[in-house]
């Protein structure tokens, strides 16, 4: 189960760089192996999960999702009767890397439009190519975009740091604007909160992956906006440069 499989990329920005570690196979399914532990990401919150291989002396595996429904499970291309005890697991580095750099974005972005306009981030789903953000309540005009595309790049043009802790929910509560952060999003049962820092900017609990710095990201383009509904717009944002 999932509690039984330590997530190594969950501890600090750091272990988010992990792209290769050994493990040992825990459990087998009709399409998939649990592992120990791991590094791979599993799909949620708007992110996709990290693809890969499990290698062994002789033969590997494809890793085509990873999914947390029911434990961490790492789907395979091949029978996973085939996979031995122990293995050597390589993440999809290319993939991985421009999910952290467009989560990273995200966060700025959201950031960026609640202080210049009090809309909330409501949802939002992340690829490597492009990513979207759905924003209530606004009704965005062209000018406003352009102003959060020119204020977001300003931001990431920076560099600022980003840091990742676990952090009291309590503590937490004294010291950020809830409702900037979507706090109450999250179950009153969760006490500890695994928080993402963008230094002197962003504090948003969040369990996806993330780069070190906003200088790794380079700048952003927003390319479409969408109406969805009654006081809902989409952005849709690719990274250049």
């Amino acid at each position: 189960m999932a509690e039984n499989t330590e997530l190594l990329y969950m501890k600090d920005v750091e272990s988010n760089y992990i792209r290769e570690f050994d493990a040992s196979v825990i459990e087998r399914g009709f399409d998939y192996v649990v592992l120990d532990r791991t590094a791979f990401y599993p799909l949620g919150g708007g992110q996709p999960s990290d693809t890969g291989l499990l290698e062994w002396q002789g033969g590997r595996a494809e890793v085509k999702e990873v999914t947390k429904k029911e434990g961490i499970r790492h789907h395979l291309v091949q029978n996973p009767d085939l996979v031995p005890d122990k293995v050597h697991c390589v993440i999809n580095w290319e993939r991985r890397l421009a999910h952290m750099k467009m989560h990273t974005a995200q966060h700025v972005i959201s950031g960026v439009v609640y202080d210049l306009y009090k809309a909330r981030t409501v949802g939002n789903q992340l690829y490597h190519d492009r990513s979207r953000i759905d924003f209530a309540p606004v009704k965005f005009t062209d000018e406003m975009v352009a102003e959060v595309e020119r204020k977001c790049n300003d931001i990431l043009v920076g560099g600022a740091k980003v840091e990742i802790c676990t952090t009291a929910r309590e503590e937490l509560e004294k010291n950020i604007d809830a409702q900037r952060a979507n706090l109450d999003l999250l179950p009153k049962s969760v006490k500890d909160l695994r928080i993402v820092t963008i230094e002197k900017f962003d504090v948003c609990p969040c369990a996806g992956t993330h780069v070190r710095s906003l200088s790794e990201i380079g700048k952003m383009k927003i390319v479409k906006r969408e109406n969805k509904g009654k006081d809902r717009e989409r952005i849709t944002y690719e990274l250049v440069g």
